[in-house]
């Protein structure tokens, strides 16, 4: 067993509206260590199915180790690639999709990653380790003009051209090659103040950057409507404002065909107790559509 823990975020919550058909086909989109699968997998019959996918090939490894069911059959994909995986399963439909779209712990614990700041490790941040773009090359290569649209488009960072003219003015003497010294470098730059580290929102967008994540949120709702049954249901959880605008905006589009339905009009907080076990999950936003016909 993997000595990463990893707790899922509003999983009773997401089962309990998803898992309508015990023999069902559900797609965990992003499977990370398989905490949602193995909630999922609790609720399933004999002829139930889970299909997990992810990009990173060493979560998946972790996964088939903690939900060890032969009931979930995994692939290395990206979520936008779930047609592809369902077709590789012998499917042509689910009963219920989660799309995930935070970050797992593990990734977030593991320093080599390079996903936080509270750790020192290699700015790195990709997901897949076979995609040849690293915050390391963002952070050392790109115009100030560039980091600036980055840390304002994607972290919503507003001091983003200050800390984007720091970072080309540091890179100067040398290479800034690990996530404390960019962490350092903002700090020093913007003060800190408030209740989150001033590296926060730059992390974050350095992250989206590198794996070209908002690309994928996009087209991840158009994915879940097309593999849908009549009846099946896809869950979005994010985690900042960006993303929950992106799916809240697609599923408007998608509920005016007629075709499919808000299930929740509200948006799905975790509450106040599950926040206090996982702080992780205070930022979580949970949106479901069903499809109708």
């Amino acid at each position: 067993m993997t000595s990463f823990i990893h707790i899922p975020i509003l999983a009773e919550a997401i089962t309990e509206l998803l898992v309508r058909d015990a023999n069902g086909i559900y797609l965990d989109g992003t499977l990370g260590l398989g905490g949602h699968s193995g909630h999922i997998i609790k609720r399933l019959g004999a002829g139930g199915k889970v299909i997990g996918l992810d990009k990173d090939a060493e979560a998946i490894k972790m996964a088939r180790e903690n939900v060890n069911d032969e009931r979930l059959k995994t692939f290395n994909l990206s979520y936008t690639e779930a047609p592809k995986a369902l077709a590789l399963a012998g499917e042509s439909g689910v009963d219920g999709a989660l799309f995930d779209l935070g970050l797992s712990s593990y990734q977030l614990d593991d320093a080599q990653r390079g996903f936080s700041f509270l750790r020192q490790g290699p700015l790195d941040m990709r997901f897949d380790g076979r995609g040849e773009l690293r915050a390391y090359d963002i952070v050392n290569k790109y115009s100030a003009d560039k980091l600036t649209d980055i840390f304002e488009n994607y972290g919503e960072e507003r001091q983003a051209s200050k800390i984007a003219l720091a970072i080309c003015m540091a890179r100067r003497e040398s290479p800034i090659e690990t996530t404390t010294a960019l962490a350092a470098l903002i700090e020093k730059t913007v003060g800190r103040g408030g209740k989150i580290h001033p590296a926060t929102r730059v992390f974050q967008a350095l992250r989206i950057a590198v794996n070209d994540e908002l690309a994928c949120v996009k087209a991840a709702p158009y994915v879940a409507k097309d593999i849908l049954k009549v009846g099946g249901r896809a869950a979005f959880l994010t985690f900042h404002s960006t993303e929950d605008r992106i799916i809240k905006r697609a599923f408007k589009e998608i509920v005016s065909s007629g075709d499919y339905k808000l299930v929740n009009k509200k948006v799905i907080e975790p509450s106040w107790e599950e926040i206090k076990k996982n702080p992780r999950a205070r930022s979580a936003k949970l949106r479901v559509m069903e499809r109708v016909k």
